[in-house]
């Protein structure tokens, strides 16, 4: 598994990196078991997020349905021979018939802007990248990996959540050619407000690829 070694301090970022004009992203595609652990862990060094994810939870959310763990990682800035996972992003496929209560929920408020009949709907669940490496493209090369694997599997359409707060997500999702398609508002609070965004997917998305990214081996599938 890779990871940062247990009580180690997070590491900072490589302000040589920011600097640099070319980056080549190095990216893991993980299993269900492997993936779910690492990003467990690695939910520990995001303080902003309210409530971290379980293995348990990913697992089950996960093990019935076509899915994508991948990761960004890149090497500590004190020892470029160790990688350290830097960002990651979760999908999964969504039907328009979900057992599971929260999933039965997205679907019905998509019903009315998504078209699932005789289409695969790919749901971006969760992801993040660790504050010290933001702004270095991390999450576009993530988001373009998983845009490669979803239309080489046959998926037709991506779409994702984000609340009305999160300004820097959303001007990085309309960069990345998302559509807003529904704006639900909170009644108490309009920052809780719930933004949907949507990209077609096919050929054509992969010509707007702008990362140079290499799949490492370790952590496949």
């Amino acid at each position: 598994m890779c990871g940062w070694p247990r009580g180690a301090s997070a590491p900072c970022g490589p302000t040589a990196a920011r600097r640099r004009t070319h980056v080549e992203y190095l990216i893991r595609h993980y299993t269900l078991d492997e993936g779910a652990l690492e990003i467990e862990y690695i939910e520990e060094f995001f303080g902003e997020f309210a409530r971290r994810k379980t293995t348990a939870e990913i697992t089950a959310r996960l093990a019935d349905r076509e899915h994508l763990i991948v990761m960004a990682v890149a090497a500590l800035p004190d020892d470029p021979g160790t990688l350290v996972p830097v960002a990651y992003k979760v999908c999964h496929e969504l039907f328009a018939a979900e057992s599971d209560p929260r999933l039965a929920d997205l679907a019905a408020q998509l019903e009315d802007v998504v078209a699932f009949e005789n289409r695969r709907i790919l749901y971006s669940w969760i992801g993040g990248t660790r504050i010290d490496w933001r702004g270095q493209g991390q999450f576009r090369a993530l988001t373009e990996e998983q845009e490669a694997w979803a239309v080489a599997t046959g998926f037709d359409e991506v779409i994702v959540k984000t609340k009305n707060r999160h300004y820097e997500m959303r001007a990085t999702l309309a960069n990345l050619h998302f559509n807003v398609v529904k704006y639900v508002q909170n009644p108490i609070e309009i920052l809780e407000s719930k933004v949907f965004l949507s990209k077609q997917l096919g050929p054509h998305v992969l010509d707007l690829h702008r990362s140079a990214r290499t799949r490492l081996e370790d952590g496949r599938r």
